[in-house]
């Protein structure tokens, strides 16, 4: 367990430099569309390769093949499940510090078994006094940032747009799922992650020249492409892959909701990194209580669905 424990929180760490760079581009003056587009962009570059070197030319062209196949059904999948997810995270980085979107994020925990159950599957509602806390920990958030002179406009743009990636990406992630299951010969390709991520990932691409052309925004420097290539490097390469290396190697219901808690910690990773790296001002008491209350809520949610 230990071991599993630290992979996780290795992979949390790696995640949450999403949004410490996200919003040290923010501050730089780089434009949120262009953050939420060059992530994309590298990614795709950086998974075909990974599959041309893994697995050979004919699989990732099988891979493409699929897409083709599919185009409708990716450009949905993708579109809503990383496109608008990211677009609306990297809008709301311009707004909030980046440990607060991280915080605010935590409620795709609350909003994905409502999305399960609009598919049709069967959730047990159980831990809900937990859902409860991660609610009140993201209040209580906004609340400290209204108490520090935020304006109204200014919180609810840092809030809206990640409660709308919240609901965003597991709709995505279940779409994703019924096609795993569908049967047939797609389900064997679909069942390799770095596949459907990439996928997914070029699915996501139209939104992103659709949010160029509607913004026009300035050309990035070469600071962005640098700092968005690193994000799809450490955060959509290696942290995925450590996050479902961990969980794969966990044998029992206990193990793997450890590893699933350690993700709670991406929002003090993300505190903690942007303190020492953006110099952001360390939160007041308002602030630690709903930080507290945000990443309990997720630990204790983690363990109570195990249970049953």
């Amino acid at each position: 367990m230990p071991r599993l424990v630290g992979i996780g929180l290795l992979a949390a760490a790696l995640f949450s430099i999403t949004f410490v760079l996200n919003r040290a581009m923010s501050l730089g003056g780089g434009h949120w569309v262009w953050s939420a587009s060059l992530r994309y962009v590298d990614m795709a570059f950086l998974l075909s390769a990974w599959l041309l070197v893994r697995r050979g030319r004919r699989y990732l062209a099988a891979v493409l093949h699929l897409f083709c196949a599919r185009l409708g059904f990716w450009l949905l999948a993708g579109g809503i499940g990383f496109g608008i997810f990211y677009a609306c995270c990297c809008f709301a980085t311009d707004h909030a510090q980046g440990w607060i979107v991280a915080a605010t994020w935590q409620l795709t925990i609350l909003a994905t078994p409502f999305v399960l159950r609009a598919f049709g599957a069967r959730v047990p509602m159980r831990g809900l006094i937990f859902l409860g806390f991660i609610f009140l920990g993201v209040l209580t958030l906004n609340i400290q940032r209204a108490s520090t002179g935020s304006s109204v406009a200014q919180i609810l743009s840092g809030v809206v747009p990640v409660m709308v990636a919240a609901v965003a990406y597991p709709v995505g992630n279940q779409l994703l799922n019924r096609a795993k299951h569908a049967g047939d010969e797609a389900s064997v390709l679909l069942s390799d992650s770095v596949a459907a991520v990439l996928l997914l990932t070029l699915g996501a691409l139209p939104v992103f020249v659709l949010l160029i052309l509607l913004f026009n925004p300035p050309l990035p420097g070469v600071a962005q492409v640098g700092a968005t290539a690193l994000i799809a490097l450490v955060a959509g390469c290696l942290a995925t892959t450590l996050f479902l290396y961990a969980r794969n190697l966990s044998r029992d219901p206990l193990h793997i909701a450890a590893v699933d808690a350690t993700q709670a910690a991406e929002v003090a990773f993300a505190l903690f990194g942007e303190m020492l790296i953006l110099g952001a001002a360390p939160p007041d008491l308002l602030g630690w209580v709903g930080l507290v209350a945000v990443i309990g809520g997720l630990i204790g949610f983690t363990f109570q669905s195990t249970e049953g």
